[in-house]
């Protein structure tokens, strides 16, 4: 049985955005990471500031964090040794906004 579903269908952009939601939510559905843009809502810290408050090993912190630049939702500075975490806040809103009109206009 074929059937097609009205909210996979669409022109390229529709399902270019649907890909991006579903990319988006496979990032924020670990709950750490969830923390960690949370903690970063607050201002820039390194890992060093953010591993402890989250109860977190300092290595899977790092790799959090890694995951959420890798996709864009975080930004780095270096200041010598250390690397200190922001959210990306144009991104984040942007994901959000995309996440919300998916949401909305396929009730």
């Amino acid at each position: 049985m074929n059937r097609n579903i009205p909210c996979c269908e669409g022109d390229s952009q529709s399902k270019n955005d649907f890909q991006k939601v579903s990319e988006f939510l496979k990032i924020i559905h670990e709950p750490n990471r969830l923390k960690i843009l949370c903690f970063l809502r607050h201002g820039e810290q390194c890992v060093c500031n953010i591993w402890k408050p989250l109860n977190l090993p300092q290595n899977l912190t790092s790799h959090h964090l890694k995951t959420l630049k890798d996709f864009g939702l975080i930004t780095t500075r270096q200041e010598g040794r250390k690397i200190f975490y922001s959210s990306n806040k144009k991104a984040l809103s942007q994901y959000a906004s995309l996440l919300h009109t998916f949401l909305l206009s396929h009730l």
